[in-house]
């Protein structure tokens, strides 16, 4: 090992502006969000007071540094440190299930630790951790991935995420987890019969959650989508008003910083249901101009994934782009009544300052895969590598 920074002749660094510059873009508009839900006044029993905006605007900050830094780090060094990660990332998300472990007001999972007046969902952290950890095992299992031995360690290395998170009750995450895993296993070279077994074996993972898992409120929330009106618990209020929200802002909405009496409240409007806000104040304008932000940052990561240098940065990317889109449909579903409320946050919009860090965090990863898609400049490099 020669040197922390190398630079060989002729090459430089090359960071995805455009990658980074569209999540900043997500990023700055919730900070501006948040202010608005704070100076309007609409949110002030669920707490969101003048820290919201200014946790987020750090965060930002924080995310961004995060993300530059590990565009100059070789992802090829990075997840061979996942002895270090991973241990970390399941200890934090341990300490959940102790007296450290806090259910966040109006959340139906205990999926937060607390200290004091600092918070941390260890969920966020632990995606990061499966990503490098799954990607670095598929690189170097994939030859020998269809063999059972091997496919059963796979699934494995998938479903201890999934499972810590289900017993959590956070069923969001696990099936960002979920999706996440399938991602990153279709990208690899598996056996078509496994893929066959794929829709039947969610199957009778699906009817095992159903049964045996979701309690009867969880499950209302999903009968309802099936039968709206018909609610005498009112279980689809919460989304009633997400479409009043959405609907009321018409063409061009009603613009920041607006009198309470002019919005519109939703329950959890500064979080799981921020797009909701979005359309109040942006207008059917502004909503669609995010959306088409929203899926440029997914497609950008999935092209991103076809010019990687090789199969580890692929899955790498594979895996942020399972995460990023999952996690869009299902809080958009929310949003849009055609999904149940389910607590997934939109990236880089959402109230949440471990959010907001984690995912910097990932697009970091996919911007270390595009720098180091050609020999550049190298973190740790090792002449013999090449």
């Amino acid at each position: 090992m020669k040197s922390a920074f190398k630079k060989l002749p002729g090459s430089r660094h090359s960071l995805d502006i455009g990658l980074l510059l569209a999540v900043t873009i997500c990023a700055v508009i919730s900070v501006l969000l948040l202010f608005s839900i704070y100076k309007s006044g609409i949110s002030e029993g669920e707490g969101v007071g003048a820290s919201y905006p200014r946790t987020q605007l750090i965060s930002m900050g924080m995310g961004i540094i995060a993300a530059v830094i590990l565009s100059f780090i070789d992802y090829r060094k990075l997840v061979k440190l996942w002895f270090i990660f991973v241990p970390l990332a399941l200890g934090l998300v341990a300490l959940t299930f102790t007296s450290l472990g806090y259910q966040r007001e109006g959340a139906d999972d205990q999926a937060w630790i607390r200290i004091g007046s600092f918070t941390l969902q260890p969920s966020e952290i632990m995606k990061i951790a499966f990503i490098l950890s799954f990607s670095y095992h598929l690189s170097r299992d994939e030859e020998d991935m269809n063999k059972p031995l091997h496919m059963l360690l796979l699934l494995l290395h998938g479903g201890v995420p999934i499972a810590i998170v289900g017993k959590q009750g956070d069923y969001g995450t696990a099936i960002v987890f979920a999706a996440m895993f399938a991602s990153m296993m279709i990208t690899a070279k598996i056996n078509w019969k496994y893929l066959l077994a794929a829709p039947f074996i969610a199957g009778g993972a699906i009817a095992a959650m159903w049964f045996f898992a979701l309690s009867d409120f969880h499950k209302k929330r999903i009968l309802i989508l099936f039968h709206p009106g018909t609610d005498p618990e009112n279980i689809e209020y919460q989304q009633d008003l997400g479409l009043a929200s959405l609907r009321s802002g018409g063409v061009f909405g009603k613009g920041l910083f607006a009198a309470p009496e002019e919005y519109v409240y939703v329950p959890e409007i500064h979080n799981d249901f921020i797009f909701a806000y979005v359309g109040q104040v942006f207008g059917f304008i502004g909503a669609l101009g995010v959306l088409i932000v929203l899926a440029y940052i997914c497609l950008k990561v999935f092209a991103n994934s076809r010019i990687t240098r090789d199969r580890l940065g692929r899955f790498i990317c594979m895996g942020a782009f399972g995460l990023f889109f999952t996690h869009c449909v299902m809080n958009l579903g929310m949003v849009l009544k055609v999904l149940p409320v389910i607590g997934v946050p939109l990236p880089f919009l959402s109230g949440g300052g471990t959010a907001m860090v984690s995912m910097y965090a990932v697009i970091g990863l996919v911007l270390s895969t595009y720098s180091h898609r050609a020999v550049t400049y190298n973190v740790f490099y090792d002449e013999d590598e090449e």
